[in-house]
């Protein structure tokens, strides 16, 4: 099919009429059918979804409004053009008030159509299409990006889903590498401003005199190497959202202007007057303890209560454990279609060791290294020799293993073991004692006795 062709119906009474415009547009290219009444033209558009119907005001069952108003709510994706013999203003207004994508009065020009019909589906390729970026903005930054089955990332999940579709300030909290960045853009993704604008701006990045320029704008000659005016970030996103990343590190100056934008939703650039209004979400994001540069005076109270309404907490890489697994299958599809290769897997050994690394760069540490032994591997399956130094160096096991002179019995040498793979377990399910041990194979009793032994603490414990 002809690039500027679809799939039409066209609708009229008049069976010449009717059979004259569907050959017009059988020799432009376009797949054409035709039907003589309103209940002829809802049985075909039920059984085949036409790009453009062409359709007259007069038939005999219905009047063409009804098949209008029905095809509005049965086929919106299906634009509408409609035919008069006797046009009027009103009558046109009502057509597109209804849902007619266009109205033509009759006799009709070929040009006239032919130009109704192409807009149409020019329109409807657009609309297409932004369905298609959606869609792919959803799987690159949406929910289902997020990766963890680990209670405290489902806590974080239904939080998440909780706050989106509002406009809550939200600060999310956690160590460098755990992924705040991607959690900032899913809450947008998630919100009914996802076709807006998400801005990004790392605080720590920038000295104070340029971040404030970056956020606010300025104006002509505020300061050195200002020649122009320059529109800052805040207006950017004006209308979605905007995610402030490091907001620990603003100084006291910038504090006082994010505490009236939050406050008013106003601001002036720098070296300006004029006040600009904003209609922008915040997200902001830190992995340093805002309570505690509250107490030393670093930071503003009345900034922190007002950024401190909805908090979510990523729980940093070694806590969820659990989730290794899933996070290594996760990147590795992703780093095989990036570098054109086709590892399968890691095998269980490596992923004891990375399971028993302590991850001081979270989630991002994770990507490096599975990236790192997907570029250099030889192999499909990977081992433990495929991790970095560093990983293999402080594996636990590897050193106990090596030291000379290691004159343990069995059982004391695994003592270690069998007490991580306890806690590793019972963090995977939320400290539920009988999901723990029906999971280990053991009973309750067992379970709680070992815990005893090991000295693993029961707080918070789900029984």
């Amino acid at each position: 099919m002809k690039p500027n062709c679809g799939s039409l119906l066209v609708v009229d009474d008049d069976r010449h009429i009717l059979e004259a415009m569907a050959d017009y547009l059988r020799s432009l290219g376009h797949r054409t059918e035709t039907a003589l009444t309103c209940q002829q033209a809802m049985d075909r558009m039920k059984e085949y979804p036409f790009e453009v119907v062409i359709c007259d005001v007069n038939l005999p069952d219905q009047d063409g409004f009804q098949l209008l108003e029905w095809a509005s709510n049965e086929c919106p994706d299906t634009s509408v053009i409609m035919l008069t013999g006797y046009g009027t203003i009103e009558s046109a207004v009502e057509a597109i008030r209804v849902g007619a994508f266009d109205y033509l009065t009759k006799p009709v020009i070929d040009d006239e159509l032919n130009l109704a019909i192409q807009r149409a589906l020019s329109q409807r390729r657009i609309v297409q299409e932004n369905k298609t970026l959606r869609k792919q903005l959803d799987q690159r930054f949406g929910l289902s990006n997020i990766v963890g089955r680990d209670y405290k990332m489902q806590k974080m999940f239904d939080l998440i889903e909780s706050v989106a579709d509002t406009r809550a300030t939200v600060l999310i909290l956690g160590e460098s590498g755990t992924g705040k960045t991607m959690t900032a853009r899913s809450i947008h993704q998630l919100s009914t401003r996802a076709d807006k604008p998400f801005v990004e701006i790392a605080c720590g990045a920038l000295p104070d005199t340029l971040l404030e320029s970056e956020l606010f704008g300025h104006v002509a000659g505020s300061f050195t190497g200002a020649t122009h005016d320059k529109e800052g970030k805040f207006l950017q996103a004006d209308g979605g959202t905007i995610f402030l990343d490091e907001i620990a590190t603003a100084s006291p100056s910038l504090q006082v202007k994010l505490l009236r934008v939050l406050q008013d939703r106003e601001f002036e650039p720098v070296g300006g007057t004029k006040t600009h209004k904003v209609d922008c979400r915040l997200i902001l994001a830190t992995n340093e303890d805002l309570e505690e540069l509250v107490r030393q005076g670093k930071f503003r109270q009345d900034l922190f209560y007002r950024i401190n309404v909805v908090t979510l907490t990523q729980p940093p890489l070694r806590e969820r454990i659990g989730d290794i697994p899933l996070l290594v299958e996760h990147y590795l599809a992703e780093m095989n279609e990036r570098n054109g290769k086709s590892v399968k897997r890691f095998d269980d050994a490596a992923l004891q060791v990375m399971q028993r690394y302590q991850w001081p760069g979270n989630v991002r540490e994770l990507v490096n290294v599975v990236e790192r032994a997907v570029v250099l591997s030889k192999h499909e399956v990977l081992g433990v020799d495929d991790l970095p130094d560093n990983l293999r160096r402080e594996d636990p096991h590897r050193t106990m293993l090596q030291l000379p002179g290691v004159s343990n019995s069995l059982k004391t040498a695994l003592v270690e073991p069998e007490r991580q793979i306890i806690l590793n377990m019972l963090e995977q399910n939320g400290w539920n004692r009988q999901k723990t041990a029906a999971a280990l194979g053991i009973n309750r009793t067992t379970l709680y006795k070992k815990m005893k032994r090991y000295d693993i603490s029961v707080e918070g414990l789900l029984v």
